[in-house]
C-alpha cells in the first residue's frame, strides 16, 4: 500500500493523534516514518532592534528534538521503522506547508499525514490552516486527522 509515509509534527495534541496513525498505518503496511518537524522563523524576529533571531531558533531546535525523540520512541515500540528529521522554512520563499511538501518530495514520499484543529469560520478565514494548503498543493495522497475525536473514539 504505502512503503513511505511523513507525519507533520508541531508539539500540539492534534500533531500527536497524527503520530499514532500514521505509526498504526506504517505498522500495517510496512511502511517507512518519517515525523517531520518544520521551523519557522517569524520575520519580526529579524526586525526588533537589539534582539538575537538565535534565541527563537534555539527554542525551536530544542522542540524539534523533544518531539523527534518522542516519535522515535513511539515508532521503536510499535515496531515501526524511520527517523524523524528537522526542515526549515526558506525565510521569504516559502511557509510552513510548502516546506512540509518539499519534504515530503525529497523523500518520496508516498503519503503525508496532518493533524488538521478543526477551525471554522473567521477564525480559519484569519488563521488559514496549513494543513488545508498543503491538501490543496501536495503531488501526493494526503491523510487528515482532525482535533476533534469522532463518535466511535468516544464510545
Amino acid at each position: 500500500m504505502f512503503s513511505r509515509i511523513l507525519v507533520a509534527l508541531d508539539g500540539s495534541q492534534t500533531a500527536s493523534k497524527a503520530l499514532d496513525a500514521a505509526i498504526e498505518l506504517a505498522r500495517d503496511s510496512a511502511a517507512e516514518l518519517q515525523p517531520l518537524y518544520v521551523i519557522d522563523m517569524p520575520m519580526l524576529a529579524y526586525d526588533v532592534p537589539g534582539f538575537d533571531p538565535s534565541i527563537i531558533r534555539d527554542a525551536y531546535v530544542e522542540e524539534s528534538r523533544i518531539l523527534g525523540a518522542d516519535a522515535q520512541n513511539r515508532m521503536t515500540g510499535a515496531g515501526v521503522r524511520g527517523a524523524p528529521r528537522t526542515a526549515e522554512v526558506q525565510l521569504g520563499a516559502d511557509d510552513i506547508a510548502q516546506c512540509i511538501e518539499r519534504a515530503a518530495a525529497d523523500w518520496h514520499a508516498d503519503l503525508i499525514v496532518m493533524g488538521t484543529h478543526g477551525r471554522r469560520g473567521m477564525q480559519r478565514l484569519a488563521l488559514g490552516s496549513v494543513a488545508e494548503r498543503v491538501l490543496r498543493s501536495a503531488c501526493r495522497p494526503v491523510l487528515l486527522i482532525p482535533a476533534r475525536a469522532t463518535a466511535k473514539e468516544r464510545a
